[in-house]
């Protein structure tokens, strides 16, 4: 197990910046990362072969573009815990102080919910016996399995996804853990299908609708 060889990848400020940008789980072209990086196009372009070579990206190309994205969800959590032990990152804007406070609040954590949202959430599901811990992850209860059905999902076929189902993530900001594996992953594609929120133009940054509001205080006793 080469641990080192991932810390020196992940370890470059640059590559560290393309990561990160990538933490929403969609593919962004090269010369995004680049200006998200704040690198040039050629520079750009090394880092990513590496960051490809070592298995944390992966390419597709459309025509004369390329497209990277986070190889899986498992480099995803990765970094996030690496997230919990990482220093605040020095605000240098305003703008960059309101995006970062609304990453707190509400983002996706690769494709799942994380931020304030996240958790409350998870622990609403907690509270409402829809969810329980168990060896370190979360289980579904009998009355859960008819609560999220009811819901719209389908366990069954979120089972059968070749991932961990209800897995604990621990939030960087918060501390604390939210819902992560299929099943988190599952919910907040319901969430954004019935328009419950909403994915802000700064990229991770989540809002809740008013009927988003309205739905989880019903539906899952989250008040928000």
């Amino acid at each position: 197990m080469n641990i080192a060889a991932v810390a020196e990848l992940i370890g470059d400020p640059s590559r560290a910046a393309m990561l990160n940008a990538l933490f929403d789980s969609r593919a962004l072209p090269a010369g995004e990362l680049a200006y998200r990086a704040r690198i040039s196009p050629q520079t750009a372009s090394t880092h990513l072969a590496k960051l490809v070579a070592g298995g944390l990206l992966t390419l597709t190309r459309e025509g004369r573009h390329r497209y990277y994205k986070l190889a899986s969800a498992e480099v995803a959590h990765a970094l996030e815990v690496l997230a919990t032990l990482a220093p605040p990152a020095p605000v240098r804007s305003l703008r960059e102080s309101i995006v970062t406070e609304q990453l707190r609040l509400a983002r996706t954590c690769y494709d799942h919910l994380a931020g304030k949202l996240g958790v409350a959430l998870t622990q609403a599901l907690v509270d409402g016996q829809i969810l329980t811990v168990c060896d370190q992850n979360f289980c579904v209860t009998r009355d859960g399995a008819q609560v999220l059905t009811n819901f719209g999902l389908d366990l069954a076929a979120v089972q059968r996804r070749r991932r961990a189902f209800a897995r604990q993530c621990l939030d960087w900001s918060e501390r604390r853990y939210h819902l992560a594996g299929g099943l988190g992953t599952a919910i907040m594609e319901r969430l954004l299908e019935l328009e419950w929120i909403q994915q802000l133009p700064t990229g991770r940054a989540i809002r809740v609708t008013d009927g988003g509001r309205d739905g989880l205080r019903q539906e899952f006793g989250l008040h928000w």
